[in-house]
């Protein structure tokens, strides 16, 4: 299987981990104009699924060091399934919430409050779970990255001032989704062998076989959370489920799209933890909120009509985050 072994290459897949994780919610700001987002869910997590399995069936099974995807998956341990499973329905917990507060306040806030709280919490709880990387610069980067949250709300405050559509449900939601979602990597590192991705130990899972596992767990929960989330709706009135099937293709292509970017980033920020370090790891890859915020704000156009405070916030938001990446990246070395 593909494996990393320089420091360097895994700081550039957490850079495609960053990428992918900030860009995942323009499907749905894409399919939100005539397709409510408890049905672009399902699209979104069936993408998730496909990819985890075509990620194992091709880059987890070529070439001679580690275990391929099927022997890996017969020798992995009832302990070790239970825990990316589980780790498949925390995620899918956070980001069912996470895209409810995008469909009220949009990707410039919900991302920087919701995933920044998550970034800064998942560094310390990895951190915790498997040391590596220097814990001075590391707590320093995620000091940093907690004014940029700061700033983040003192902008969606200002603007919202202005601006109706931007109802305080949506920040309580990113808060919720922030606090959840910095669980989810936890599971799934604890199922891997994260000192030796060539020869895992017995029982431990390559992070191919976990990121599958993960996305079962994903899809198995989202029933009974889809169900709640189209009885009681964070916007607009409850709908049933058959209306899903009733969607045109290029609603369901572009939610699978979605989580197949998204799967891609996950797959490449497991792939980069055994040299980052899971903390390291996990937390550039949540400079996704940087990147979700350019979205949000220069092309979903946002803060437009904000007043020129939210703008200076905003400003303010970039910087600090731009220092706490860089941190985290320097802790590393």
């Amino acid at each position: 299987m593909f494996i990393v072994y320089h420091y360097a290459v895994a700081v550039i897949f957490c850079v495609v981990t960053m990428l992918c994780w900030g860009s995942w919610g323009n499907t749905q700001k894409l399919a939100q104009r005539n397709w409510r987002y408890e049905y672009f869910y399902w699209d979104y997590v069936i993408g998730v699924l496909l990819f985890s399995l075509l990620g194992a069936l091709t880059l987890g099974s070529i070439g001679s060091e580690g275990r391929s995807f099927f022997t890996d998956l017969q020798q992995a341990t009832c302990t070790n399934l239970a825990l990316a499973f589980t780790g498949g329905i925390v995620f899918n917990a956070a980001n069912i919430l996470l895209a409810g507060a995008i469909s009220i306040c949009g990707m410039a806030v919900a991302f920087p409050v919701g995933i920044g709280l998550a970034l800064v919490l998942g560094v310390l709880i990895n951190y915790i779970g498997a040391s590596k990387g220097d814990p001075l610069l590391l707590f320093a980067g995620a000091a940093f990255i907690t004014l940029a949250i700061v700033f983040s709300g003192l902008a969606y405050r200002s603007a919202a001032r202005q601006h109706t559509r931007l109802p305080a449900k949506g920040l309580l939601l990113s808060i919720l989704a922030g606090i959840i979602m910095s669980c989810f990597y936890r599971f799934i590192a604890a199922a891997m062998d994260m000192d030796n991705f060539a020869q895992p130990a017995p029982g431990k899972m390559t992070p191919y076989t976990a990121l599958f596992i993960f996305a079962v767990g994903v899809l198995v929960s989202n029933f009974p959370f889809s169900f709640i989330a189209r009885s009681k709706p964070v916007s607009g009135t409850h709908i049933p489920l058959m209306a899903y099937f009733k969607g045109s293709a290029k609603s369901h292509l572009v939610g699978i799209a979605g989580g197949c970017i998204w799967c891609l980033g996950t797959l490449f920020s497991l792939l980069a933890s055994a040299k980052a370090g899971a903390a390291i790891s996990y937390g550039l890859g949540q400079g996704a909120t940087l990147v979700s915020a350019l979205w949000g704000i220069f092309v979903w156009k946002e803060f437009d009509g904000a007043p020129p405070a939210a703008r200076r916030f905003n400003v303010a938001m970039f910087f600090m985050f731009l220092i706490g990446l860089g941190l985290l990246i320097y802790a590393g070395k």
